[in-house]
């Protein structure tokens, strides 16, 4: 193993697997720190935590225990994935983990490049941008468990590692891997927000921290790692023949990302749609057999969702209690995944990253194979014989992108 992965979440963690597969690398998906030695022929291996909204400690605890065991597996350089819109709060998780794998890999520079440009999201002048709007204008700024209020990233960051954060401008950045590592070299602090507008930029930056051993960012800043290692004649260069699964196929929602409440409603006009609500969640009055059988009397593609509105979240969070709620509405998801896959769908298809944390959990998956792209960051992937999923953070995919994920499910390579 060549690179060596830790995701905060399941679904960033499958959008950096499959960036680095569509770039040549053969990349295995890891469903928490493995207990066994990856098997032979794996060159980037991601380990797939859920520690976004974790406490600190557990967050560095776990982390560290990925690092340790992606180590072993002989990974020469690190890359820890956190979400592009930079998901946290001001205690954390980002800068702490950061820091953590840092002292550990005695790491003395490391970037900081949420941008993912692919899916609107860019990096100028340290701030960070949703399609034309600052992050604290998109949507963010209402995301029940880690609120984006602040689009500096370096001001941010700061205040989770308790001091200055460095950055690297664009203008040095559009200038090439060269300029880029002279300016690295310059800079005095140790973390560093790097600014990247384009896909051209994050490659320029994968090919200037060839030397760094710890890079974090979105999934976009591995764009140009796979090359360094290939001018190095150690990528294998071969790729496995994708297998379309059939079979019944139903979507899972609890994200309330704007672009997600769009696709739901969209979704619902023409296919089965039944909404779960907090206090229906809460009162025990949803039981995930009644909604499986439920989904699988249905004709098309049925849809379960809990993806209110910002106002109706907070409502339900003062009734109560943030914590109670999230943890409630997952278990309700991940005894419904188990519920759906016994019942026989081999289709399932994820939105929102603690949802799609639950799903996996809830199935117990330890490994998932990389398929096809079906939006930007968003693969295909299979999780056992006869069982494929697709976990989609909030704010990815088009106004379709259910129908999307079901039909490209279904088509093997040619």
């Amino acid at each position: 193993m060549l690179l060596g992965c830790i995701g905060d979440d399941f679904t960033g963690s499958s959008d950096l697997a499959n960036t680095l597969t569509k770039a040549g690398m053969r990349s295995v998906q890891y469903v928490g720190v493995p207990k066994t030695p990856a098997k032979a022929g794996v060159e980037a291996g991601v380990v797939a935590l859920k520690s976004r909204s974790i406490s600190v400690a557990e967050a560095v605890a776990q982390s560290l225990a990925a690092l340790e065991w992606l180590r072993a597996q002989g990974c020469r350089q690190f890359l820890f994935k956190y979400c592009s819109t930079f998901d946290s709060t001001p205690e954390g998780n980002i800068g702490p983990v950061a820091e953590a794998l840092a002292d550990a890999l005695g790491a003395r520079q490391v970037m900081v490049c949420p941008a993912f440009p692919g899916a609107g999201r860019t990096v100028y002048q340290g701030h960070l941008f949703v399609q034309d709007r600052l992050l604290s204008e998109s949507g963010m700024q209402h995301h029940p468990l880690t609120p984006m209020t602040d689009p500096d990233i370096r001001r941010w960051l700061a205040l989770q590692v308790g001091g200055p954060v460095g950055h690297l401008g664009a203008q040095v950045v559009r200038q090439g891997p060269g300029a880029i590592r002279a300016a690295l070299a310059a800079q005095e602090h140790r973390l560093i927000v790097a600014d990247a507008i384009s896909d051209a930029d994050l490659v320029a930056l994968g090919h200037a921290a060839a030397d760094l051993p710890l890079i974090t960012g979105g999934s976009g800043i591995a764009m140009g790692l796979p090359d360094n290692f290939r001018a190095q004649g150690e990528l294998a260069g071969q790729a496995g023949v994708w297998r379309g699964q059939a079979g019944p196929a139903v979507v899972l929602s609890g994200s309330c990302s704007v672009a997600t409440r769009g696709q739901v409603a969209r979704h619902a006009a023409s296919h089965p749609a039944r909404e779960i609500s907090a206090a229906d969640v809460m009162a025990g009055r949803v039981a995930p057999e009644d909604l499986a059988d439920w989904a699988l009397a249905q004709v098309g593609i049925p849809m379960i969702y809990s993806s209110a509105e910002p106002a109706r979240v907070a409502q339900d969070q003062a009734q109560f209690g943030a914590g109670a709620v999230a943890a409630a509405i997952e278990t309700l998801f991940a005894k419904l995944a188990r519920a759906l896959v016994a019942r026989g769908v081999t289709r399932l298809i994820s939105a929102g990253g603690e949802t799609s944390g639950a799903v996996v959990e809830g199935l117990g998956l330890t490994q998932l194979e990389i398929g096809p792209e079906i939006a930007p960051g968003v693969p295909v992937m299979r999780a056992g014989d006869n069982l494929v999923v697709a976990l989609k953070s909030g704010n990815f995919g088009g106004p379709d992108f259910f129908v999307e994920a079901a039909q490209r499910m279904e088509q093997s390579d040619e």
